[in-house]
């Protein structure tokens, strides 16, 4: 099987909000792993491969070294779905692996 990941992935376990397209049911969950390219997703969400997604994603002030959270707002596609159990980072839930087609900081006012 060829790798087709692109990128250093770090283990982090962020908060992650999902926001689908038709804004009926977002989703909270953890990252898993996250790259410049992409994010794996721990959340009970049902998204099929290919679809658009949008999320934001939280960083500590620990991860950023500043004084308060920063939050990512990232648009993208879905690549491949888990079930439950089927991905060592996905504990019980989904695991959802998505490409980062393009993001932006979202600055709290």
């Amino acid at each position: 099987m060829s790798e087709a990941r692109t990128g250093k992935r770090f283990p982090l376990h962020l908060p992650i909000k999902i926001h689908k397209e038709d804004n009926a049911d977002n989703t909270s969950g953890m990252t898993g792993n996250l790259s410049a390219a992409g994010v794996y997703i721990k959340a009970d969400a049902s998204l099929e491969v290919g679809s658009p997604v949008e999320f934001e994603i939280t960083l500590p002030p620990e991860v950023t070294g500043g004084k308060d959270n920063v939050v990512i707002q990232c648009r993208g596609r879905v690549v491949r779905t888990d079930e439950p159990n089927t991905h060592p980072d996905a504990g019980e839930n989904r695991g959802v692996a998505c490409v980062i087609d393009s993001y932006e900081f979202v600055r709290n006012s």
